[in-house]
């Protein structure tokens, strides 16, 4: 469950939050990998950080451009590095 109200409504926020993530700034040492999700009780997006078991780490709400937009920068990672 994501109990954080904030959306990530641009490409740069998502690239900042994905360099935070790559970096370490979020202190997360179990991350295993950053994908784009559906909630299943109301449909909205989010991008999620999940564990080696596939758990949810961290999550942020995004708009759903940013979900479709934002798809191939969290696929291959952000152009701009830590």
């Amino acid at each position: 469950m994501i109990n954080d109200d904030r959306i990530i409504a641009d490409l740069q926020e998502l690239e900042a939050f994905l360099v935070a993530i790559e970096s370490g700034m979020m202190g997360l040492s179990n991350a295993a990998g950053v994908v784009l999700a559906t909630n299943n009780s109301d449909g909205r997006r989010f991008v999620a950080v999940l564990d080696d078991d596939n758990q949810l780490v961290l999550g942020r709400w995004v708009t759903e451009e940013i979900f479709h937009s934002g798809q191939d920068m969290v696929r291959h990672g952000p152009k701009r590095k830590h």
